[in-house]
């Protein structure tokens, strides 16, 4: 069930505490601070700050497998599976960099359990990327070596994004996760790619 009123302003203040400090050096009361509400308030809703990082990470993540997945199911062209798929996850990589830089970049303060459900999913979005590479290698379309190798090659191009895009750069989300579609179907070799 997602999360409403305080519970959301503290998920929203988690994040942003987290983006701008990282995990470890935010507090609890930074959380709460930004949310407006009292220290304690946040034990009300989350049982503790890692828990909030948990929500933020698992949400993040199904939200990608989700895309992903909508993008693979697109067509039946591996090429324009492929495509569709880079573009919506750089997209909502970039339109939500903030969430996209915790959810990427402070897994390893997850307990163990929760890291694993987190990792359980990203191998789910990894799967997706597997079966369209190799279905176009199969298919003669990609002309790639090693399909691992060419899916953690796309995965990076994808997740990076939240480390350098910026709201007010010279390109939208929608932009760069179009550059970015084109550049990963180069990247793999696809006929008629430019």
């Amino acid at each position: 069930m997602p999360a409403t009123g305080t519970g959301q302003r503290l998920l929203d203040s988690a994040t942003e505490a987290f983006a701008a400090k990282g995990f470890h050096g935010t507090t609890t009361r930074d959380i709460a601070t930004a949310a407006g509400v009292t220290p304690g308030a946040v034990y009300v809703h989350h049982r503790s700050k890692e828990e909030l990082l948990y929500s933020i990470s698992r949400h993040g993540h199904e939200r990608t497998l989700e895309l992903v997945r909508s993008g693979a199911a697109s067509s039946s062209d591996p090429v324009q599976q492929l495509g569709t798929m880079v573009r919506d996850f750089v997209q909502w990589q970039a339109a939500n960099r903030t969430k996209s830089s915790v959810v990427n970049f402070e897994l390893a303060a997850l307990t163990e359990d929760h890291r694993a459900e987190v990792l359980k999913i990203r191998r789910s979005v990894d799967a997706e990327f597997r079966a369209v590479v190799d279905r176009g290698r199969r298919e003669g379309v990609f002309d790639v070596e090693d399909t691992g190798l060419a899916v953690l090659a796309l995965l990076s191009l994808c997740v990076d994004v939240a480390r350098w895009y910026r709201g007010d750069g010279r390109l939208t989300a929608a932009e760069i996760g179009e550059h970015h579609s084109r550049l990963a179907l180069r990247m793999l070799g696809a006929a008629g790619a430019s």
